[in-house]
Formats: C-alpha cells, structure tokens, sequence
C-alpha cells in the first residue's frame, strides 16, 4: 500500500503553453495549468464540471513539455500533490496546491489540429 500514498493520476487538457525557466545549474522546470472535465446527471440534467490543476514538471520531463506541449494538448500525468504557501508584499498569504509530475504521457492531438 505504500505505492498509493499521495499518488494522483490525471487526464486532461493543456490550458496555456508551458512556462519553461532554466535554474542557476542547469535545470529546467515547466509550469503548466491542466483542465479536467467530471460528466454528471444532476436532478436529470447532464452537468460537465472542469477542474484546473497545477503542474510543475522537472529535468527531462521540462524539457518534454518545452518541446512537445501546447496548449490545448491532451495529455496523462503521474506524480504527487504539493503544497505552497507564501506572503506577498502586501502582507496577503497565499496558497496553491500543485501537482510534481513524474510521468507524462502525451495523448492524441492538440484540440486546435
């Protein structure tokens, strides 16, 4: 059971184009939002819900994106969630969740092609 701890897979849709930085030492992170879309009957209604997740890619896998996704790509993602915290310099606390992928794969088509 182990394996299954803090463990997400996704599916879903690139909603802008990586953004791809370079670190003192080399390193490359990519920065991407994904879109994913739950189909449900509500009081007899069809409802389509789309949850935006962000992911944050290292190494090769940055690399990956930089060359091969735009958005609009699908793409299947594996990895972990994380949490950030931070202050601006207005005082404001802020927090978002992110997903570190460790596996990517690329589905399909773009939805513009």
């Amino acid at each position: 059971m182990k394996t299954f701890r803090n463990h997400v897979q996704l599916i879903g849709r690139i909603g802008s184009d990586p953004e791809v930085k370079t670190l003192d030492k080399g390193m490359k992170v990519a920065r991407l939002s994904l879109a994913t879309h739950e189909k449900s009957m509500r009081q007899g209604k069809r409802v389509e819900e789309t949850s935006w997740h962000r992911l944050i890619v290292w190494g090769k896998l940055a690399e990956t994106c930089e060359h091969f996704l735009r958005k609009g790509r699908e793409i299947a993602v594996s990895g972990r969630i994380t949490y950030s915290n931070w202050t601006d310099s207005k005082g404001q606390t802020h927090s978002e969740t992110q997903i570190v992928v460790n596996e990517l794969l690329i589905l399909g088509n773009s939805a513009n092609s």
